[in-house]
């Protein structure tokens, strides 16, 4: 919850303030072509080496591999383009680093440390988590009744409204 809270507050509240600095230091008409320069940019950037490692991923498949690193390289393309058609000066920094091939090397290393670490400690997570059930105890002996060992559902009986 503190990511969601830090991704649509925090950060929009920091940009609009570096991008009112900016302006007061380099002018609005500047600030207004700096955002507009680096998402044509950006995006020109983004398509080119999104193509690149579209050949790279089908490559890896035609000689029969499994291509994980080339997806993630697309991942971070992806994200990155996105960040630099947002207008903003720490999303345009962030989504030129992950542009570059030498830093995107940098960000999928850590972006594989954080997976490690987080996907196993969700798959910790308490299972009954959800809201109780609010069948009564004939509808849930009901339903008991339908389901088998293997985990499928037997079909149910229909009935004639008449």
């Amino acid at each position: 919850m503190p990511w969601l809270f830090i991704l649509f507050v925090v950060l929009p509240a920091l940009e609009l303030y570096l991008l009112i600095e900016l302006g007061q230091l380099i002018g609005a008409t500047n600030t207004f072509l700096l955002i507009l320069g680096t998402g044509i940019l950006g995006s020109y950037m983004a398509k080119s080496q999104g193509l690149a490692a579209w050949r790279r991923l089908n490559e890896k498949l035609s000689k029969g591999g499994i291509p994980g690193k080339e997806l993630v390289d697309g991942a971070i393309i992806l994200v990155s383009g996105t960040l630099l058609i947002t207008p903003g000066v720490l999303t345009d920094i962030i989504g030129f680093l992950g542009l570059f091939p030498l830093t995107r090397n940098a960000i999928r290393s850590v972006a594989a440390k954080l997976f490690k670490t987080v996907v196993p400690l969700a798959g910790q997570m308490n299972f009954y988590s959800g809201s109780p059930s609010t069948a009564t105890p004939e509808e849930a002996s009901a339903e008991e009744d339908y389901a088998t060992w293997s985990g499928s559902a037997k079909e149910r009986p229909t009935y004639d409204s008449n």
